[in-house]
């Protein structure tokens, strides 16, 4: 039985772990993830080839961690403020302002989220994987709202996709377009949920 490595050991292995990504999510974010080689990553981290092949098997299961990474980190965020607020007609609104400060903090973690659609089955299938959580996680908000007479009862799945789609729409606009700042585009995705509240909530 092979003993288990010590956590001294193990917070070394998450440490080296961690620099191979943060160098990979910098490289892609400048290059590309087609034009950036596993040599630049390796060379980028300091460490040997032998020490990127521990933790990944190519280039395209070290774009799948760190997409994983990133996107948990969001259902992570929301989950949390779901638990500190109670107000149903708040929390759909300001929700969606923490998904948006996320990506904002992360700006090259967004541009890789939104350049990288299409480069392999492997990848969209990781990032439909968030947008299929994401989805039921915001079904189920609206649904516990129609189901207590916070919300109107209205069509669940186009709501949900318009509200994907916003959010989508907001990152490319601010990483990819460069047309907007992360602050402009955090307050894009804000309004168009109060406006869109006012359409979902039951009036006293």
């Amino acid at each position: 039985m092979v003993p288990m490595p010590s956590k001294k050991v193990r917070l070394k292995m998450e440490a080296k772990k961690q620099r191979i990504i943060d160098c990979a999510a910098e490289l892609f974010a400048q290059k590309g993830y087609i034009n950036t080689p596993v040599r630049d990553i390796i060379d980028a981290s300091g460490y040997g080839t032998s020490t990127f092949y521990r933790y990944f098997t190519d280039k395209e299961d070290l774009l799948k961690t760190l997409l994983t990474d990133f996107l948990d980190q969001i259902i992570d965020h929301v989950n949390d403020y779901f638990h500190r607020e109670q107000d149903v007609n708040k929390r759909f609104v300001e929700s969606k302002r923490v998904v948006m400060q996320v990506f904002a903090s992360h700006p090259e973690l967004s541009e890789i989220y939104v350049r990288v659609v299409g480069i392999s089955p492997a990848v969209d299938q990781c990032l439909k994987e968030f947008d299929d959580r994401y989805l039921k996680f915001v079904e189920q908000n609206i649904a516990y709202g129609i189901k207590y007479g916070f919300f109107r009862n209205l069509p669940l799945e186009p709501i949900c996709h318009s509200i994907l789609s916003v959010i989508k729409y907001a990152v490319y606009k601010w990483v990819v377009l460069k047309e907007i700042s992360s602050e402009e585009m955090i307050e894009l995705v804000v309004s168009f949920h109060r406006s869109l509240g006012e359409g979902l909530y039951m009036k006293n």
